[in-house]
């Protein structure tokens, strides 16, 4: 049976924690959301997923989040996909499955893209989406940002909102925002040349169920699942949402 074998390496000068299992491929790769670390409900449930089918799993913590370097200040898409490149030209195994959640769906697509720019785009199998965040920052943020916000964001380059998941509030920086529109991927027509399934609640707060269907309406059809969940939240990570989103990867995988 497969163990976790723990890894660091350096990217951009941070120490990022990795976390992986030796298996087959294909081989299944977390990417988690803003503020989450890789020990989390639906990372452990893939990680004894991964285990039980002998795929190859892998994980690892963004920097500013969890075991890794750090300051979560400094922390923008641009520099979270380039350590999520590095971790996958490290580590991945020669096919694999992405399995984004939240923000984690957005590092997904723009590393689809990455890949395909590197001529390695044929490595990725399939992506499963939870909860996508795509663009979260021009699409959710900015249209609701309110004068004292932009005020805030202007003269002190941040901002802190209280958080539903944590004690901390949840901070947005200037500096994310801006590199998040050099990021957009909700722009045109998304070509993943592979399977993609979303799995979405209607019942989220955080991200509507529509920003997933905007989503789906720009990435091409015959390849393409989308699951509602009519009850689900945010983090989707009831045992009936584990077992959604563990089916979709199984039939992804093709076993």
């Amino acid at each position: 049976m497969s163990q976790d074998i723990s890894e660091t390496i350096e990217v951009g000068g941070l120490p990022i924690a990795v976390r992986r299992q030796e298996g087959r491929a294909p081989g299944i790769i977390w990417l988690g959301g803003y503020r989450s670390d890789m020990t989390g409900t639906k990372a452990e449930a893939l990680s004894a997923f991964a285990r039980e089918k002998g795929f190859a799993f892998l994980r690892h913590d963004y920097s500013g989040h969890g075991a890794s370097g750090g300051d979560f200040r400094a922390g923008t898409i641009s520099r979270w996909l380039s350590e999520s490149l590095a971790v996958f030209e490290r580590f991945a195994a020669p096919r694999a499955i992405l399995v984004g959640s939240s923000m984690g769906s957005w590092i997904a697509l723009r590393m689809i893209e990455e890949l395909r720019k590197r001529g390695a785009g044929g490595r990725i199998d399939g992506v499963v989406l939870i909860a996508p965040a795509p663009d979260f920052t021009a699409e959710l943020i900015e249209p609701q940002l309110k004068p004292r916000q932009k005020r805030g964001l202007a003269e002190q380059g941040y901002i802190e909102e209280p958080s539903a998941y944590s004690p901390e509030p949840n901070v947005y920086t200037k500096s994310l925002i801006e590199d998040g529109r050099a990021n957009l991927v909700l722009t045109g027509p998304i070509d993943t040349h592979c399977p993609v399934h979303i799995l979405q609640g209607m019942a989220d707060p955080d991200v509507p169920h529509t920003h997933a269907l905007k989503l789906a309406s720009l990435l091409p059809s015959d390849d393409l699942t989308v699951s509602l969940i009519p009850d689900g939240d945010h983090r989707l990570s009831r045992p009936q949402d584990l077992g959604m989103i563990l089916n979709a990867i199984e039939a992804m995988a093709g076993t």
